[in-house]
């Protein structure tokens, strides 16, 4: 089930709830049944090359290799 914004119409509470898409979720804080869905703005990717690269460098620096493939790993002496 994904999560959705709403606003109560009655007591202007916003709220992300985890629904189903045909369901009608009621106000938490007053108990209106009356909510109106908010779009929401899409979340950006989380496993950008950027990101990644900065905590292979932080893992490196730290001297964790486990998560390389032994292609990656230096060699050590």
């Amino acid at each position: 089930m994904p999560l959705y914004d709403y606003r109560c119409t009655q007591c202007q509470q916003v709220s992300e709830l985890l629904v189903s898409s045909h369901a009608t979720p009621a106000c938490p804080l007053c108990g209106c049944e009356r909510m109106e869905r908010l779009i929401s703005a899409p979340q950006a990717p989380g496993q950008s090359a950027g990101i990644i690269a900065s905590a292979r460098r932080q893992a490196a620096r730290e001297g964790h290799f486990s998560h390389y493939a032994k292609s990656e790993r230096p060699k050590l002496k």
